[in-house]
């Protein structure tokens, strides 16, 4: 149960004063549903209103707080020409300008004759000194409440800053004192106020260097949302470990024969990264385990001896992929690999129906399938195993963690090994799977050529095109990645079936096309087509970021690359460089090209290498978008910065550590404040798995 302490910050956002229900729509939009949700919501900027001059020395341009007196009211003759109130302070005149205002309002706010505080922007019009709107307007008894540095929260349409400031000020005055649960020698150390006070701190800054993620509030408010990460992760890791497994140790029969037969060496990364499996699946304990390589580093392979441990214990092995075109390349691939082992091996996905699923069913549960690929369809309830031992889950990203154990749930003592290609940044790896022992596969296997990437201006693409001409003549093959489906009257990206009609006037069937909205079968059609058929011009969305695999592809043109995260446009390049002939990668883009595009195009130039090019693309985008906004594995940080407080990552994780190491079901003093710290960062899940729940 969460602390009754916590339970009004845990209240809707409707308590808090001027948020009704159209309010906090907006307000909940821009942070959360419950009052804690602003209390995460730190100034972004800073409006200072300590600069107080007379009107004449007020410089144009400047936020100015003025103690002056209303002379008189100009109204307006028509409603769409603005009303004026003229004032003075001795020094000079200003008049104070008002767009459809309410006359009896304005009047009431500054009464001639009457001294006000005004503070807002002032501009010079006209050899007139102006302020138009002034951001508040009070007598000189109330010139306190004029706040002299005021704190600018991120906003949303039509959502006032005052009334969301004041939501916020509201929101932070209701936080409680709570029993601190970090280490006082870490506070002393580092520098760091309590949490009440660092809250309190970060959402009154003094200054603009106050907004930076180092300073003293802000770290220790950083620190606490990363613990409170780490510290899950860790109960998970540890469940994981406590766990019934099964020592699986199979006899090398089936890893013999498709070793044999492999038309390749495996490199030392897959070799490290075998026996750290092997090691893993013949403990105690159920193996949960990372394997993160680059584009084209040979997961697969690791992935498929992994499985045949499990088929030579005499059990089943499961490999669960997020598309149907991915899950049939594994297949595949799988297929190719096995070769006459006699390894049963057949596919399940959304496209199976009626009697041809019950069929695989029946076969599933009587053990007359030993490896299964698959996809969501796999969760389905009917979806039994006879004896199910390792499950290998692919792309983990697009899955939360509720799913890669509801997979697991479907043998006793399960052995997980999720895999990714997209590199991820360490900072990343630690909070996405902290709660996984992580092997990395850092080489590409032997024979691979770099691929030649090019950066060009979109007005040249005729010029591709009689490019991409020449090397269809020559037997190339080239995938062409367009940013949308069709045409926006909003966007002028290129469209991928724009494209294609384009592409096909001049090349004719030579041409395919595949996008995320046809149907499986279409896909798998237009791909085979690609493949192994007449076309040698795939048009393609972002679809084939993962899991095509056509060796004879060895040109990648990517309109629009500007638009593409670093990540992203890696991958895609990825699809080529898989053969022996050496590949080319043109990435288009429209002028004029930003900083952070102009930085993105520059790095993909320059390396191959997808861990470099993952802590770049975290570097300029930060950590939400690095693997997709908002994926269900990700979590979303809401005061840590990651690309500013790795150091503070890291530190988390230790810290975690050594707390579960004492006190592994937070039953101390600490323990208790630490339990406080999960249910206020809404972790609840991390306490329903210590022991004593």
């Amino acid at each position: 149960m969460r602390p009754d302490i916590l339970n009004n910050l845990f209240k809707s956002i409707t308590g808090l004063p001027g948020i009704g229900p159209r309010n906090a729509k907006l307000v909940e939009k821009l942070a959360g549903p419950k009052i804690i949700d602003l209390l995460w919501l730190l100034p972004r900027e800073i409006i200072d209103r300590r600069y107080a001059p007379t009107i004449m020395e007020a410089t144009p341009g400047k936020i100015a707080t003025i103690t002056l007196r209303v002379d008189h009211h100009v109204k307006p003759p028509t409603k769409r020409q603005p009303y004026r109130v003229i004032c003075n302070d001795g020094s000079g005149q200003i008049t104070l300008v008002f767009f459809h205002a309410r006359p009896d309002y304005i009047e009431k706010l500054l009464p001639a004759g009457e001294p006000r505080v005004v503070s807002g922007r002032v501009e010079h019009y006209r050899d007139e000194v102006q302020m138009t709107h002034p951001d508040h307007v009070v007598g000189p008894g109330e010139a306190d409440s004029i706040r002299r540095v005021e704190p600018v929260y991120p906003l949303t349409a039509t959502l006032s800053p005052k009334t969301l400031s004041r939501a916020v000020g509201t929101a932070v005055e209701a936080a409680p004192e709570i029993s601190e649960w970090l280490d006082t020698a870490l506070l002393e150390r580092e520098g760091w106020p309590s949490w009440q006070t660092a809250l309190r701190t970060a959402h009154a800054p003094e200054d603009s260097a106050a907004l930076e993620p180092h300073t003293p509030a802000r770290a220790r408010l950083a620190y606490d949302e990363l613990l409170a990460n780490q510290l899950t992760l860790a109960i998970l890791r540890t469940r994981q470990k406590r766990a019934k497994g099964r020592r699986l140790k199979g006899d090398a029969s089936l890893t013999r024969k498709v070793f044999k037969t492999l038309p390749f060496a495996l490199t030392e990364a897959q070799t490290t990264a075998l026996r750290e499996i092997r090691e893993d699946m013949a403990a105690p304990g159920a193996m949960l385990r990372l394997l993160q390589g680059d584009v084209g580093s040979g997961k697969t392979v690791v992935a498929l001896f992994t499985l045949l441990n499990a088929v030579e214990c005499s059990g089943q092995g499961v490999m669960m992929a997020p598309t149907e075109i991915l899950a049939r390349q594994h297949l595949a691939t799988l297929q190719s690999l096995l070769g006459d082992t006699g390894v049963r091996i057949d596919i399940l996905t959304g496209r199976d129906k009626g009697k041809s699923r019950q069929a695989k069913l029946e076969k599933l549960a009587a053990g007359e399938i030993d490896i299964l690929v698959g996809t969501h369809a796999l969760f389905q309830a009917g979806v039994d195993f006879k004896d199910l031992m390792v499950a290998v889950i692919d792309e983990q990203h697009r899955f939360g963690v509720h799913q890669r154990l509801s997979l697991a749930e479907k043998g006793q003592g399960v052995d997980v090994l999720v895999m990714t290609a997209t590199p991820i940044p360490r900072t990343l790896t630690l909070t996405v799977y902290g709660d996984l022992e992580v092997s990395r596969l850092t080489e590409k296997p032997a024979g691979r050529l770099p691929v030649d990437t090019r950066t060009m201006p979109l007005d040249r693409l005729h010029e591709i095109v009689d490019a991409v001409a020449r090397a269809t003549r020559d037997g190339a093959k080239v995938y062409w990645v367009c940013p949308l489906v069709e045409d926006s009257e909003v966007s002028d990206l290129a469209a991928a079936e724009a494209r294609h009609a384009t592409l096909k006037t001049r090349f004719g069937d030579k041409v395919a096309l595949v996008h995320g909205r046809m149907k499986s079968a279409e896909k798998d059609a237009a791909i085979a087509e690609f493949a192994e058929g007449n076309a040698s011009i795939l048009v393609a969305t972002t679809v084939i970021e993962v899991g095509v695999d056509v060796p004879d592809a060895t040109i990648m043109v990517v309109e629009h690359a500007e638009r593409f995260g670093l990540a992203q446009l890696h991958q895609l390049r990825g699809r080529i460089g898989r053969g022996e002939k050496q590949s080319t990668c043109l990435l288009l883009f429209a002028q004029p090209v930003g900083d952070t595009a102009r930085s993105r195009l520059r790095t993909l130039r320059e390396t191959e290498d997808g861990f470099r090019i993952a802590e770049e693309d975290l570097r300029l985008r930060g950590a939400g978008e690095v693997l997709g906004t908002r994926q269900s594995g990700l979590p979303v940080f809401r005061l840590a910065d990651l690309s500013a407080h790795a150091d503070l990552l890291a530190m988390a994780r230790d810290d975690a550590s050594l707390i579960l190491d004492k006190d592994p079901d937070l039953q101390s003093e600490r323990g208790t404040a630490l339990r406080t710290l999960l249910y206020l960062f809404e972790r609840d899940a991390a306490i329903v798995n210590l022991r004593s729940g």
